[in-house]
């Protein structure tokens, strides 16, 4: 099974049929579990959950997933040694999160992540959203609330193989969140690969380039999940 977190974190996975964009639906031809988790941060059931990340994104959120994950194990969905976990954006930031906290899932794609708060505070267009969703937090406290939820402050932890993809011209997230988080696996001895399309902006829009998204997802999780 693959848990893939959305994007957002106010955002929502719905009750559809994951076409076209999407790239879910490739893994599920594959044979393989496809789990959507709305955790606490998506819309849907009110502001006040839409609301109940702020300040602690990494944190209740993560548990949310995890409970999920507990659960499709628990009714036989999935295969407890076999899970891997994907997103992108604020999904991708979660991948990058749960690698370094875990070594449940075997194999992950953070596309598009946040790997530290403090450099994508420096750089992002969204500079201002990151200090809010924190709770008004303070980026440059060297022990705050930036270093505790960054990804990279517990990469040593990591041994998850992780595809990183992310378009080279995001603005949302800087491109070097993506080089860190890939330069630390690879000095980690942690199988890695990175790919950076041309062009691109947070979203993918050029068909080629989302159709070698597609296929590297697919041909990452079949050969990191097979029997």
């Amino acid at each position: 099974m693959v848990t893939v977190v959305h994007g957002g974190p106010t955002s929502v996975h719905g009750h559809q049929y994951y076409a076209g964009r999407q790239w879910f639906q490739l893994l599920a031809t594959q044979g393989i579990a496809v789990f959507l988790p709305n955790p606490r941060g998506s819309t849907g059931w009110g502001l006040e959950f839409a609301e109940s990340n702020i300040g602690d994104m990494g944190g209740k959120d993560w548990e949310d997933i995890q409970l999920g994950v507990d659960h499709c194990i628990a009714e036989g969905i999935a295969d407890p040694d076999r899970q891997g976990i994907a997103g992108w954006s604020y999904g991708g930031f979660m991948t990058a999160w749960a690698v370094t906290q875990t070594e449940r899932f075997k194999a992950a794609m953070m596309g598009a992540g946040i790997s530290d708060w403090r450099s994508f505070h420096g750089r992002s267009y969204l500079c201002d959203w990151d200090a809010i969703h924190y709770g008004d937090a303070d980026p440059w406290d060297p022990d705050g609330t930036f270093k505790k939820f960054s990804p990279i402050t517990y990469v040593k932890n990591a041994r998850t193989p992780t595809l990183i993809l992310q378009g080279a011209q995001d603005g949302d997230v800087p491109v070097e969140q993506s080089f860190l988080f890939y330069r630390a696996l690879q000095d980690l001895g942690v199988e890695s690969e990175l790919v950076m399309y041309p062009r691109e902006p947070h979203g993918l829009q050029e068909r080629n380039h989302m159709l070698d998204l597609g296929k590297r997802i697919t041909e990452w999780f079949v050969k990191h999940l097979e029997p």
